[in-house]
């Protein structure tokens, strides 16, 4: 059920989207498609799960079983090599960031992640605020007519408690300031390191995480393989039973 409202959820949004064609080009980054992409798996997977065990189908609960070995699979191996490969990790997730900040006007979903993620780990852009520069409204050259030109997202603006009212327009112009100068109104950290802090700060955090979706996998695995091997000797029981019957010595 709760794969089925994910997929609803992710749909509806999606249709009430009118995206141009440059943000339907870098489907990667809607949130969106990624809703629906994780609600249809986890609804096949579930199906196979709950289907198999009502029915007591082997095939069904062998691809239940497998998917999740699969899953947990793919999980453990990206964490090793997310460790391991850690500078080409980061490379890749800066070019996420890089290619989401190029699109940023383009897909209102993304903008708002931006600006949250921006206003939560209190960072601008990828490596500094400089790399909205990027960005065809918000590119610092003098050839561009933007009237964002040399400016930032509001979401990079360091905040005032007693603001009742987002001035929007406080990223002004904030990209043609030296760092101490935007510093004084803006976050000029990326959100990279930022966002490398936070994971080393709350490595307990994650782990829980981590072992919190490991755990029901493997015990869904063990259980599935327990049904399936129950369902095979009620079989051979059954098998067995007829050809004993047929005996007329039984």
């Amino acid at each position: 059920m709760i794969s089925m409202v994910m997929v609803a959820v992710g749909v509806y949004a999606r249709l009430l989207k009118h995206a141009g064609e440059v943000a339907m080009a870098y489907l990667a980054a809607d949130p969106t498609i990624l809703l629906i992409a994780v609600g249809v798996l986890t609804f096949l997977i579930t199906f196979c799960g709950c289907v198999g065990s009502l029915r007591e189908n082997i095939c069904l609960l062998q691809a239940f079983s497998v998917c999740l070995t699969v899953i947990f699979l793919l999980q453990l191996a990206a964490g090793v090599l997310g460790f391991i490969f850690s500078d080409k990790a980061r490379g890749k997730v800066s070019e996420i960031i890089d290619g989401a900040i190029v699109h940023y006007r383009d897909d209102l979903d993304l903008q708002n992640l931006i600006d949250f993620g921006q206003k939560e780990f209190r960072c601008c852009g990828g490596v500094s605020y400089k790399d909205w520069s990027q960005n065809m409204y918000f590119n610092c050259t003098a050839a561009n007519p933007s009237r964002e030109r040399c400016s930032v997202p509001f979401s990079c603006c360091l905040r005032d408690a007693g603001e009742a009212v987002i001035n929007t327009m406080c990223g002004q112009g904030m990209q043609a300031m030296s760092y101490l100068e935007a510093s004084a109104f803006i976050y000029t950290n990326g959100c990279i390191d930022k966002l490398v802090n936070w994971i080393h700060s709350n490595l307990f955090l994650l782990g829980g995480i981590v072992l919190g979706l490991a755990v029901p996998q493997l015990v869904g695995i063990l259980l599935a393989q327990i049904l399936i091997n129950q369902i095979r000797d009620q079989i051979k029981l059954q098998l067995y039973n007829q050809q004993h019957r047929a005996d007329p010595w039984y």
